[in-house]
């Protein structure tokens, strides 16, 4: 229960910030969305692009975690799981303070869990972040991020979605059994089905 209450009250505080503390909505946010979106990345902070793209990658990594755990909760996790590559944790926190403890998978994994429970999918979204990293670090501008994230709602926003979703896939995670223990402590990866 405490659980439950903790997702949801930081739920509600990352709504209150966003649309009552944050820094106010700037002119042309929509197109900047609009450029990330498409690939007109001309003038435009390589701390920004790493960024934007990086709130696609975490969707898929927390996809490949919801869609195997919403098999054994009573309430669907796809929903969740699609809102979230639009609102990042606004559409994650949810589902993480209405979801059960689940420690066993039900079924048979379709394609679709198949490719999201892949290796191959996990070396794609690792090496895809490492490059985005290491792009934003060594092209970005700090100094013009550090302006835009004071002024600007949906730089500010996006940081802190982006920040809230690396903090809470480990406490989504621990709650599951990817890992089971071993005797000396050493863990073994769940066996794919």
């Amino acid at each position: 229960m405490v659980r439950k209450i903790t997702f949801g009250v930081l739920w509600l505080g990352l709504l209150t910030y966003a649309f009552f503390l944050a820094p106010p909505e700037q002119p042309g946010t929509l197109e900047l969305i609009k450029n990330l979106s498409i690939g007109q990345w001309q003038g435009i902070n390589p701390l920004v692009i790493a960024l934007f793209n990086l709130m696609g990658i975490w969707p898929l990594i927390y996809s490949a975690v919801v869609f195997i755990d919403g098999r054994g909760q009573k309430i669907p996790a796809w929903p969740f799981a699609i809102a979230s590559f639009a609102v990042g944790a606004f559409a994650l926190l949810p589902y993480l303070a209405l979801r059960e403890p689940n420690n066993n998978f039900v079924g048979k994994k379709n394609a679709l869990l198949k490719l999201l429970d892949s290796r191959v999918t996990g070396v794609v979204l690792t090496v895809a972040t490492v490059i985005l990293v290491a792009y934003g670090l060594t092209a970005g501008d700090w100094d013009s991020f550090v302006q835009q994230w004071q002024t600007n709602r949906f730089i500010n926003v996006m940081s802190l979605d982006f920040c809230l979703l690396c903090l809470l896939f480990p406490t989504f995670s621990r709650s599951q059994s990817f890992l089971e223990p071993l005797p000396h402590g050493r863990f073994n990866k769940t066996p794919r089905h």
